[in-house]
C-alpha cells in the first residue's frame, strides 16, 4: 500500500526530471551534433556518470537477484568477466572515438571502410542495432518494470502492456524533448536517487529480524553461497547456492567471452551508448577518464547493495517458485519498507528504469536517424529537420520496445542470448582500428555468422552456454579471417581519411603507413602513441577493478582481513596509474 509520502515523493521525482528536459529543449533543439553529443562538451564525471546510469537499470537489481538465488554470489560472473573488455576501451579505444569525431559509432563504418558493402553495413548495423537489438534491450528493462507495477501497484496482467506503453510514453517524451543533455543530466540526478535507494533497502532488510545482519545471513544460507569465485569442478552440478562450472564453462567465461562477444555496455572496443559518451567529451582525456570510472563504478561500487538484498531475499522468501526468484527484490521492497522510503525506492526504480530507457531511445533514434534516414532517405535537408525526425522516430519505439515483454520471460536468459548472438565479433571490433586488412565484408560476416553457429551449436551439436562460445567463436572468426582473406581491401582513400583522423598505432598498420609514407612524403607523419604502455595501464585496470570488487564484498561481508588487504591493493594500483599516465602526458608534451 502507497501512502501519501510516497505519492509526493513519486510526483516529486517526475516533476523535477520534465523540469530538466524542459530546461534543455531549446538547446537540444539546435542541431544534431546538440541532440545526440550534448556538443562534444561533456566533463569526464559527468559522461562517466551517465554511462554508469545507463546500465545500472530497472532490471539489473531483478537480473542479480536471480543470479544469486541460482548461483550464489559467484554467479554474477555471467557479467564480472566483461572486466577485461572493458579496460580495454579505457586505454586502447576511448581517446581514438573522441578523435574520429563522428556522430555514431554506425557513420564510423563509412570512415573505415569503402563501397557499396560499407553502405550496406552502415544501413544495416543502424536497423539491427537501433530497432532489433535496441528493442530486446528495452524489452528486458520493461520485463522489469512489468514486476515493479505487478508487486508493488497490484496492476493485473491484462492491464500490464498498457501501462508499460505509458510509463514509455512518459521517458519517450522527456528524452524527445531534451535529447542527450537532459539525458545525461538526468542521468546523473536519477543514479544518486537509485544508488541511495538501493543502499538504504539493503541496510533495512539486512538488520530485520529474520535475517539476523551479516552474521545470520552466513548462518542460515549454505557457506558456498557466500563463494565470489566459481568452483571448478569436472561435473557441472552443484551444492545448493554454488556455481560450479566444468572446466570448459569457467574457460569460456574467464577467457573468450570478454573480447569475442558484442555486448550491450561491454563491447569490445567501445561502441552502441558508451561510445556515444566517449564521443560526448571534451577532449581525449576526458573521455578516457570518464570510462575508467564507468568502468570501475560499474563493476566494484553498484553490485554490492543488490547482493546484499538478492541473499537477504533467500531467507525471506525461502519458497518463491525458482523461476520466480528475481522478485525477491521487489517482494523486499514491497514488505518491509516504512511509508516514505518506499516512495524513495519507487522512485529509484523509476530512476534506474528511465535513465536506462532514454539513454537507449536517443542512441536507438541516433541510428535511425542519422544512419539510416539522412544517409538514405533524405540526405540534404536542414538540423531543424533531423531533430524533428529523431524526436518522432523516439516516439515510435517507444511503441515497438513495449511490446516484446509479450515474448520474453527471461532477464539473464536475454543476456545469455545476446551474447552468444554477437560471439565472434568482438574480435573484429577491436581488429578494425588496429589492422588495415579488415573490410566492410569481415564485419558483415562476423555479425552474420554467430546465428548459423548458435543454430548448429543448438540442434546439432547440442552445447548449451557458455560451452557454446568455443564453437560458436571459432566458427564465426573462421567464417570472417576467409572471407577478409578473399575480398578486397578497403580503399585506398578511405584507409588515408581514416588514419589521418585516428592515427591508431601497431604493428597492424606497418604495411599501410610505409606506402603512405612513399605516396604522400609532404605529410611528415609523426609517430603513433605505442600500444606497450596502454597494454601495462590494461593490466593495472583489470587488477584495479577486481581487487576493488573483491574488498568492498569482503569488507560488507565482514571478512576483514581480506578486505583491507585488497584495499591497499586498491590504492598502490591507481597510486600506479597516476604516476605512469602523467608521466605519459608529459613525455608526449616534451
Amino acid at each position: 500500500m502507497l501512502y501519501t509520502a510516497d505519492i509526493l515523493l513519486i510526483f516529486a521525482y517526475f516533476v523535477i526530471s520534465f523540469v530538466i528536459a524542459l530546461y534543455f529543449y531549446r538547446r537540444a533543439g539546435k542541431d544534431t551534433e546538440e541532440f545526440f553529443l550534448s556538443g562534444r562538451n561533456l566533463s569526464w564525471w559527468m559522461a562517466g556518470t551517465a554511462m554508469v546510469a545507463t546500465t545500472f537499470a530497472a532490471d539489473t537489481p531483478l537480473a542479480v537477484t536471480e543470479l544469486v538465488a541460482k548461483n550464489g554470489i559467484a554467479g554474477n560472473w555471467l557479467w564480472w568477466n566483461m572486466v577485461a573488455g572493458s579496460m580495454l576501451t579505457v586505454f586502447f579505444f576511448a581517446r581514438l572515438w573522441r578523435r574520429v569525431g563522428v556522430l555514431t559509432d554506425v557513420e564510423f563504418i563509412e570512415l573505415r571502410y569503402s563501397g557499396k558493402p560499407a553502405a550496406f553495413l552502415r544501413g544495416f548495423k543502424a536497423l539491427y542495432l537501433g530497432l532489433f537489438m535496441n528493442c530486446i534491450i528495452m524489452g528486458w528493462v520493461n520485463l522489469a518494470l512489468a514486476e515493479i507495477l505487478t508487486h508493488i501497484f497490484g496492476i493485473e496482467q491484462s492491464m500490464l502492456i498498457l501501462w508499460v506503453v505509458l510509463c514509455m510514453l512518459v521517458v519517450g517524451i522527456y528524452s524527445a524533448l531534451a535529447g542527450l543533455w537532459g539525458v545525461v543530466v538526468t542521468d546523473f540526478f536519477q543514479f544518486i536517487i537509485a544508488m541511495s535507494g538501493c543502499i538504504i533497502l539493503a541496510i533495512i532488510v539486512l538488520n530485520l529480524p529474520q535475517v539476523g545482519g551479516i552474521q545470520g545471513l552466513k548462518a542460515k544460507l549454505p557457506a558456498e553461497t557466500f563463494d565470489m569465485i566459481p568452483h571448478i569442478s569436472s561435473t557441472t552440478t552443484a551444492a545448493t547456492g554454488m556455481l560450479t562450472l566444468g572446466f570448459g564453462a569457467f574457460m569460456a567465461h574467464i577467457f573468450i567471452q570478454w573480447w569475442a562477444s558484442w555486448y550491450p555496455g561491454a563491447e569490445p572496443g567501445g561502441g552502441g551508448y558508451i561510445a556515444q559518451r566517449m564521443m560526448s567529451a571534451r577532449d581525449e582525456q576526458h573521455s578516457m577518464l570518464a570510462t575508467l570510472w564507468f568502468t570501475i563504478a560499474h563493476y566494484a561500487l553498484r553490485p554490492w547493495p543488490w547482493i546484499i538484498v538478492a541473499l537477504a531475499s533467500l531467507v525471506l522468501y525461502p519458497d518463491l517458485d525458482p523461476g520466480a526468484r528475481r522478485s525477491g527484490f521487489i517482494l523486499a521492497m514491497r514488505d518491509y519498507l516504512p511509508p516514505g522510503l518506499l516512495g524513495l525506492l519507487i522512485a529509484a526504480f523509476l530512476a534506474a528504469y528511465m535513465s536506462t530507457i532514454s539513454t537507449h531511445l536517443n542512441w536507438g533514434s541516433s541510428y535511425l536517424t542519422n544512419d539510416l534516414y539522412r544517409r538514405f532517405v533524405k540526405r540534404e535537408a536542414t538540423e531543424t529537420h533531423y531533430v524533428l525526425i529523431s524526436r518522432i522516430i523516439t516516439l515510435l519505439l517507444v511503441v515497438a520496445s513495449s511490446l516484446i515483454i509479450l515474448v520474453m520471460n527471461s532477464i539473464s536468459g536475454a543476456w545469455a542470448f545476446i551474447i552468444e548472438c554477437g560471439a565472434g565479433l568482438g574480435l573484429v571490433l577491436i581488429l578494425r582500428w588496429y589492422w588495415w586488412r579488415i573490410n566492410a565484408w569481415t564485419e558483415i560476416v562476423a555479425m552474420i555468422a554467430p546465428f548459423g553457429g548458435v543454430l548448429i551449436s543448438r540442434f546439432i551439436l547440442h552445447t548449451e552456454f557458455p560451452e557454446s562460445m568455443f564453437f560458436i567463436v571459432t566458427f564465426t572468426t573462421g567464417a570472417w579471417m576467409i572471407t577478409t582473406l578473399i575480398t578486397r581491401p578497403t580503399h585506398v582513400d578511405t584507409l588515408d581519411r581514416f588514419y589521418l583522423r585516428a592515427f591508431p598505432g601497431g604493428r597492424g598498420w606497418t604495411k599501410y603507413r610505409q606506402s603512405l609514407q612513399q605516396r604522400r612524403p609532404e605529410l611528415m607523419l609523426g609517430q603513433p602513441d605505442p600500444l606497450l604502455p596502454s597494454f601495462f595501464y590494461w593490466i593495472i585496470g583489470i587488477i584495479a577493478t577486481y581487487a576493488s570488487l573483491f574488498a568492498i564484498g569482503n569488507i560488507v561481508l565482514q571478512n576483514y582481513l581480506e578486505g583491507f588487504s585488497l584495499s591497499a591493493l586498491v590504492i598502490a594500483c591507481f597510486v600506479s596509474l597516476y604516476y605512469l599516465l602523467n608521466r605519459q602526458k608529459s613525455t608526449q608534451l616534451l
